[in-house]
C-alpha cells in the first residue's frame, strides 16, 4: 500500500493513497498497526516544532504531500530529521508488559522499598506564477531542502487551489475541496512537498526521511481532516508531544487513559502483538471511535520499567526541544523540563470531523499503559502457607482470565483453554436450600 502520514496529508499524485519494580518484557509500538502515522510535536508558548514521519512505500516520484500550516514558512524553518529519533521515542513510550515472579510461600521475605535508578541513560512549480495568481493562488516561497522540493502556498478560494493543483499535474480525491476551503477561511497556508529525485539520488537514502517544520502560532493543533479524504478505512495516529510543564490533552475530543496495571495470563508473553491490538480495538469500540487515548505520560529523564533508554540531550535537540542545551550527557538529575505525552487515536472522517486541538496541562504525574504477568511458584514445599498459596493461585488465574477477556473482548472460554484451567465453581452455599427435605 502506498501512503504517507495520514494524519495531516493527502497524496496528490496519479496513484491513490493507500515507581514500579518489575521486568520489562515486550512493547506495543507503532509498528504493530497498519496505516499508522507518527508525528512528534515540541511545544512551548507559541513555538512549535513538528516532525512528521511517513511510511510511504513505492516510487518516490509518486510522493507528494499537502500540510495546512498556520503561518508562512521560511526555508530556515524546514529541516530533514532522522527517522531513528521517532523510532527511539516510540520505543521508549510504548505500552509494555512487565513480569514478576512469585516466591516460595514457605519462606519469609522482607520487602523493602527500593529507589530505582534512572538508566544511563521544493516541489518545483509546474504552472506559472501568473496562472497561479489568476486563480487566487500565491506561491509564497519555494525551496529545496534535503531530498524534498517544497512550496508554500496561500489561496483565496478552494476551487482556485484545486484547479491550480490539477493543472500542475496532481490528482485530488473527491471531497478535498470543502476541506481545503475550511483551511483557507482560517487564513492557513499550505506546505507542499515533493521528492526531488536528483537530490535523493545524490544523498543516497533508500527511504524518505521525516520532514520537520518550526513555526510560531497561538494555534496548538494538528490538522488531520485532509488525511481522511482519500483514506481507505480508519487510520492510526501516534502523537508524541514534548513540553516543559506537563501532560497534553485534546480539547475538542475526550482524552482517555488506557486501562493499566492489569494482571493478565502468562501466555500473553508470547502473544503481545495480537493482545495489544485487540485491547486497543476493544477500547475504541467502547468509545464509539470518538476518543483520543493516553498511552504514556512521563518525564524524559527516567523510566521504570524501561522499554528503551531515555533520549539523550542531542536526540531531544534533534526533535526540536529548543530549551534543552546540546551535550552528549543523558538528561538526568531529577525531573527535567522535557515531559512526554504519547497519544494514540484511531479515526475516520465520520467520527473525527474536526482537527485535533491540544492544550498543555500542569499535570506531571507519571502514567504508562502496562500489563502485568505473574510467574507462579512451582516448588513442592508442603507447609500450610503453600496450600493456601495454591488455592489463591487458582483464584488469581481465573481473575487474570476474566481481566484478559474484558480488556480484549476475547472469549473467556478460549482464554481458559489457553491457560489450561477449568471454570471456577462458586463455593457451595452451606445453608439449607428451600427444596431440600421437600420430598
Amino acid at each position: 500500500m502506498k501512503k504517507l502520514a495520514a494524519f495531516v496529508v493527502i497524496l496528490l499524485t496519479t496513484t491513490r493513497a493507500h515507581a514500579f519494580c518489575g521486568f520489562y518484557v515486550a512493547k506495543g509500538d507503532a509498528k504493530l498497526f497498519n496505516r499508522a502515522s507518527q508525528v512528534a510535536i515540541v511545544r512551548d508558548g507559541d513555538r512549535t516544532v513538528m516532525t512528521m514521519a511517513n511510511d510511504f512505500q513505492g516510487d518516490p516520484k509518486e510522493f507528494a504531500v499537502v500540510i495546512p500550516v498556520p503561518t508562512p514558512i521560511e526555508k530556515g524553518q524546514i529541516h530533514i530529521a532522522d527517522k531513528a529519533l521517532i523510532d527511539h521515542l516510540d520505543a521508549w513510550s510504548s505500552p509494555r508488559l512487565v513480569e514478576y515472579f512469585d516466591g516460595d510461600p514457605c519462606r519469609r521475605y522482607v520487602t523493602e522499598s527500593v529507589s530505582v535508578a534512572a538508566p544511563p541513560a521544493a516541489m518545483k512549480a509546474q504552472a506559472s506564477a501568473e496562472r497561479a495568481r489568476s486563480l487566487g493562488v500565491t506561491i509564497e516561497a519555494q525551496y529545496t531542502v534535503g531530498e524534498y522540493d517544497i512550496l508554500i502556498l496561500s489561496a483565496q478560494q478552494s476551487n482556485g487551489l484545486e484547479i491550480w493543483l490539477r493543472e500542475s499535474g496532481y490528482t485530488l480525491p473527491p471531497g478535498a475541496g470543502p476541506v481545503l476551503g475550511s483551511y483557507i477561511k482560517q487564513n492557513m497556508k499550505f506546505f507542499v512537498a515533493k521528492v526531488n529525485l536528483g537530490e535523493k539520488a545524490k544523498l543516497g537514502y533508500s527511504y524518505l526521511r521525516p520532514i520537520q517544520v518550526a513555526y510560531e502560532s497561538p494555534k496548538f493543533m494538528l490538522p488531520i481532516r485532509l488525511g481522511t479524504v482519500n483514506a481507505n478505512g480508519p487510520q492510526e495516529l501516534f502523537v508524541y508531544v514534548l513540553t516543559k510543564d506537563g501532560r497534553v490533552e485534546t480539547t475538542n475530543y475526550r482524552t482517555i487513559k488506557l486501562p493499566t496495571d492489569v494482571d493478565i495470563p502468562m501466555f500473553v508473553r508470547e502473544e503481545f502483538a495480537p493482545f495489544y491490538k485487540a485491547l486497543f480495538t476493544e477500547q475504541v469500540k467502547r468509545e464509539d471511535m470518538s476518543a483520543v487515548f493516553l498511552e504514556y505520560a512521563w518525564d524524559m529523564n527516567w523510566c521504570d520499567p524501561c522499554a528503551a533508554d531515555p533520549l539523550s540531550r542531542d536526540e531531544l535537540r534533534g526533535l526540536g526541544v529548543f530549551w534543552i542545551e546540546k551535550g552528549d550527557a543523558r538528561v538526568g538529575g531529577g525531573a527535567q523540563n522535557a515531559f512526554l505525552t504519547r497519544l494514540h487515536v484511531r479515526y475516520d472522517r465520520a467520527h473525527f470531523p474536526e482537527d485535533l486541538v491540544f492544550q498543555q496541562t500542569g499535570d506531571r504525574r507519571n502514567f504508562q499503559a502496562r500489563y502485568v504477568l505473574h510467574h507462579p511458584w512451582t516448588g513442592n514445599s508442603n507447609c500450610s502457607e503453600a496450600a493456601g498459596y495454591r488455592q489463591e493461585l487458582r483464584t488469581r488465574q481465573e481473575r487474570e482470565a476474566m481481566n484478559l477477556s474484558n480488556l480484549t473482548g476475547w472469549s473467556i472460554a478460549d482464554v481458559r483453554k489457553k491457560m489450561k484451567i477449568a471454570t471456577v465453581e462458586p463455593a457451595a452455599d452451606k445453608k439449607k436450600r428451600w427444596w431440600e427435605g421437600l420430598w
